[in-house]
């Protein structure tokens, strides 16, 4: 397989014009080419020991991001404005846990791994569970799954940016409503699966006021 060739500066250049979009133009849209490649770059996105604890749900039903707007106070204008709107969930401690079915199918069905390799790793992910990373709690496993669905929000993100698309990601959702309205109207399963996260896809409506503010880079990275 060739190497990816990738000129840094134009990495960068898609740094720099990403935003926060707090509002879109809501007459163009994402093409389905360019959003089946945004989605493709989170189902290839790294995940501890690999094991993908993520779905992600892209919402374009009108009356569905209109039940969003009451448990969502950060997403209003983004689901009136964006061109895809989508929930990223990540998988609760019944999925998780190192004696799982899940992680028994990841190993044995997807990663087809001989039986001595699924014994060795799950006795690596038991230990990391239980020794490395103190991973005793339903909270702090929903945690640890989060992580790895932020791994993909930020590939995400970052290939819109490449190709010119514009994104915000969201927090602003009270997570125990936003839950419970995913089990009653979107089917979700919450004793598997709770929301992490929420981002918009679009087009500015606008462009940012003000340039980036960062912290020098010598503020944040150290090397020894």
């Amino acid at each position: 397989m060739n190497t990816p060739n990738f000129a840094k500066e134009d990495i960068l250049n898609a740094f720099n014009f990403r935003h926060a979009t707090k509002e879109f133009d809501a007459t163009k849209k994402v093409s389905d080419v360019d959003m089946k490649f945004i989605l493709e770059t989170a189902h290839l996105s790294p995940s501890s020991f690999g094991f993908e604890p993520w779905h992600f749900i892209v919402v374009q039903d009108k009356e569905l991001r209109e039940l969003l707007k009451p448990v969502a106070w950060g997403a209003p204008l983004k689901l009136d404005t964006a061109s895809h709107f989508v929930l990223g969930l990540s998988m609760k401690a019944p999925m998780v846990k190192h004696d799982s079915e899940y992680i028994m199918h990841m190993m044995k069905d997807v990663k087809q791994l001989p039986q001595e390799v699924i014994d060795m790793y799950s006795t690596f992910y038991r230990e990391f569970q239980e020794r490395d990373f103190d991973l005793d709690t339903d909270k702090k496993l929903f945690d640890w799954s989060s992580k790895q669905t932020y791994i993909a929000l930020g590939n995400m993100m970052t290939a819109a940016a490449l190709t010119g698309i514009d994104s915000c990601p969201i927090e602003g959702f009270h997570q125990e409503k936003a839950e419970a309205l995913l089990k009653e109207k979107f089917g979700v399963d919450t004793d598997k699966y709770g929301l992490s996260f929420m981002v918009a896809f679009g087009y500015r409506k606008a462009d940012p006021e003000f340039g980036k503010s960062r912290r020098n880079f010598e503020d944040i990275v150290t090397f020894k």
